[in-house]
Parts: C-alpha cells; sequence; structure tokens
C-alpha cells in the first residue's frame, strides 16, 4: 500500500566514528551521548519533526544494538504515527544477495524500496553524527524555489580548514558550478554539511546508473554529485547560518559540550522554540549533598553529588563521593565515583566506576575512559590516555 509523503528523510546512522576511539568500540556514531541528556541521533531526528517530515529511515549498519534500541519506536521524537514514523532500515539479504552498505549512495540505493511506499516528491538525506539545529522545511521551499534538482546545505568554515571539506563553488545565484572533494587549495570555504535535498525521481535514477558502475565508491560527495554536475543538473547551495558542529573527535566533542556551558551558548537547549527531543529515563531529580558543590554545570537526573563539580557536564545516574573533584569533564551516565577522587579534562563513558582516590588526566590533553571500565583504589590513569572498555585498572 502507498501512502503518499511530499518528502522522506534518510537519516544515515551507520557511522562507526572509529576517531572516537574507546566511546565507539561498542556502539555507532550516532548513539554517542552528549550535552548530559542527549545522544547524538536526537538532533536530526528531532529536526525532522520540528520540520514537518514525519516519515524517517534510519539506515544502521556498525554496532546497531545501542542505537536500535534506543530510537524504539520512535515515541521519543513522536515517530511512532500509523503511516510513516522511525523505521530502522539495517542492510538486508533480498532473494540470493545480501551486502552491506558500501557507501553512503548504496544506503539509499537499497532502500529505494522502502522509499517508493511513499512516492516523495523528494528525499531529504541526512547524516546522523552531526550538532544543529535546523528548520529542513525553509531548505525544502528553497529548492522548490529555484526550480532545483538538488540542493546541498553550506556552511561557511575557516579557511585554513576548508581542506577537510567537501567545498561547494558557487555563482552569485547559489548555483553550484564545482565541486571539491577535500582539494589541498580550496577555492572557498562552502563546505557541504552532507545534509541533500533531491528531486526522488531524478535522483533515483542517478542511484540506479552508479549502483552499475563497478568502479564507483557508491559516495554522494565522490560520485554522485559530481555525475551530476556533469550532467548538467541544476544544484544549488542553501546557505545554514546557525551552529553545526561535526563532534567525530575527542576534542570537538569535548570541545562542543563546554560550548554548552557559556553564559549564552550558541546551540542553546533552553530555549523552547525548536527543542531537540531524547528519551526520557523516568529518574528522580538530581540531589546535592551537603558537602557537595556545583559551579557552572549541567546535571541530571537522578545524580548524586556529594564532592565538587566545576565546569562539566554530568549525565543521568552518576554518583560523584565526598571529597572528589570533577572539572572540565563529561561524566556519562550511570558511572561512580568514590571518595577524595580527582577527575581533570577527562570523557568517562557510561557505567564506569573509580573506587576511593582514583585520579585521572590533566590540563592540557583530554583523558578517555571507556565503559564499564573499572579502577580500583588509588589507581591513576594519564592526561591523555585512552582506556579501552570493561578493562580493570589496578594501583601500579
Amino acid at each position: 500500500m502507498v501512502v503518499k509523503k511530499q518528502c522522506v528523510a534518510m537519516l544515515l546512522a551507520g557511522g562507526q566514528g572509529s576517531r572516537l576511539g574507546a566511546l565507539t568500540k561498542k556502539r555507532a556514531k550516532p548513539a554517542v551521548p552528549y550535552g548530559g541528556k542527549y545522544k547524538i541521533i536526537d538532533f536530526p531526528l528531532s529536526n525532522c519533526v520540528n520540520s514537518g517530515i514525519d516519515t524517517v529511515g534510519v539506515l544502521t549498519q556498525y554496532e546497531p544494538l545501542e542505537l536500535n534500541e534506543y530510537i524504539g519506536t520512535g515515541a521519543p521524537w513522536d515517530l511512532d504515527v500509523t503511516a510513516g514514523g522511525a523505521l530502522v532500515l539495517p542492510p538486508y539479504v533480498s532473494g540470493q544477495k545480501g551486502e552491506w552498505y558500501s557507501g553512503t549512495a548504496n544506503a539509499i540505493y537499497q532502500n529505494i524500496p522502502f522509499i517508493e511506499r511513499y512516492d516523495p516528491d523528494y528525499i531529504l538525506v541526512l547524516s546522523g553524527d552531526h550538532i544543529y539545529k535546523m528548520d529542513y522545511s525553509d531548505m525544502l521551499d528553497f529548492h522548490r524555489k529555484k526550480g532545483a534538482d538538488a540542493t546541498i546545505a553550506v556552511i561557511e568554515v575557516p579557511m585554513e580548514e576548508a581542506s577537510r571539506f567537501g567545498i561547494m563553488n558557487t555563482d552569485e545565484e547559489g548555483k553550484i558550478v564545482e565541486f571539491e572533494e577535500k582539494p589541498p587549495v580550496p577555492k572557498s570555504n562552502t563546505a557541504s554539511m552532507g545534509i541533500y535535498i533531491f528531486n526522488w525521481k531524478t535522483i533515483r535514477s542517478y542511484l540506479m546508473q552508479d549502483n552499475d558502475d563497478p568502479h564507483s565508491d557508491n559516495d554522494f560527495g565522490k560520485n554522485i554529485i559530481p555525475a551530476m554536475l556533469t550532467a548538467g543538473e541544476k544544484l544549488y547551495a542553501y546557505v545554514f547560518k546557525g551552529y553545526w558542529k561535526d563532534v567525530g573527535t575527542i576534542d570537538s566533542l569535548w570541545e562542543s559540550n563546554m560550548e554548552l556551558l557559556d553564559d549564552s551558548p550558541q546551540l542553546d537547549l533552553h530555549a523552547d522554540w525548536f527543542r531537540i527531543f531524547s528519551r526520557n529515563y523516568a529518574l528522580p531529580p538530581h540531589y546535592v549533598g551537603e558537602s557537595g558543590k556545583v559551579v557552572n554545570s549541567i546535571i541530571g537526573d537522578g545524580c548524586k553529588i556529594y564532592g565538587e563539580v566545576v565546569n562539566s557536564v554530568i549525565s543521568p545516574g552518576v554518583v560523584i563521593g565526598r571529597g572528589s573533584v570533577v572539572r572540565d569533564s563529561i561524566i556519562m551516565k550511570e558511572t561512580e565515583i568514590g571518595k577524595s577522587c580527582t577527575v581533570n579534562k577527562s570523557i568517562l563513558d557510561e557505567e564506569v566506576t573509580l573506587e576511593d582516590n582514583v585520579y585521572i588526566g590533566g590540563e592540557q590533553k583530554i583523558t578517555v575512559v571507556g565503559t564499564g571500565v573499572y579502577a580500583t583504589k588509588g589507581a591513576i590513569i594519564s592526561e591523555g590516555d585512552m582506556i579501552e572498555p570493561n578493562r580493570v585498572l589496578k594501583q601500579d
């Protein structure tokens, strides 16, 4: 049965996120916690709902279990509607053939039958691993007014960083005249955000052609966009002016969390307009004991603070013992920190346990402790260390 939708979103959420090290050993990058309450994937999902898009295919691949469980029926984002909603789409076997998604374009190609159930006029292709608020309906209006075949969201980046991105060179009308994939000497600083709107009938034919090319990387940036430009299709750049961060490295993830602690953060999670939704674990309010002290920090529900927390982001269910000091750090869900511990400029993943008198981190390099790590009394984790998940660390 076909249920007509004007626009269907396809959310690419299978990224391994290898540059995040221990944080993505057991989870896909979009499932990484953020901001004391959220996961990264909350942002594109919430953007879709706030933009009036109620049909979202979530394409998973690497370590999908946590992400699949988190999305569930899509209810936290009001995406549990009967005709549409959030649907998890892993690679699958069809007939005698089955394969992993070989690239971003191949992931969409393999899900053509899903898209055609909704007979859309347009598809919105999103990355599941960026932090930002964006009204996609404004981008869709721009796409229609321009009579475009494809519209690519872009953001101006510092010129010295432009070589890390796909660069869109445009004319005065915003029409894309050239695309450069991570050029060593970029001609502009107009970087692709990995957000695309395509006319469905047009992009469907390019996906079919790309799949038939044995030499293709099956990638939008490397193959599909250049092919459309070569064929003379109308491609436009939609300039985004808000906050956007690719949290693909330990440094960028830490920086983005710390930016939430500014007096007037660029990404305002407290604004009533355009809220970011997430799964609610129904924990009690946080508690700061008589010996506890909190300065310029985010404290999640269910936390018990008996020590000192300064300039840090603390996720739900964390316990920080008497005499402990946590500074400039990110502490994820259900981590327990004993008495008289010191945690400096570190990221502690979920369900880490520190016995008493554990010392972690320093003032310069970020220290990362993977999920399930158990540090016994008096253990020391040096500045800049990356501790793999589920290890037991003892005092030397």
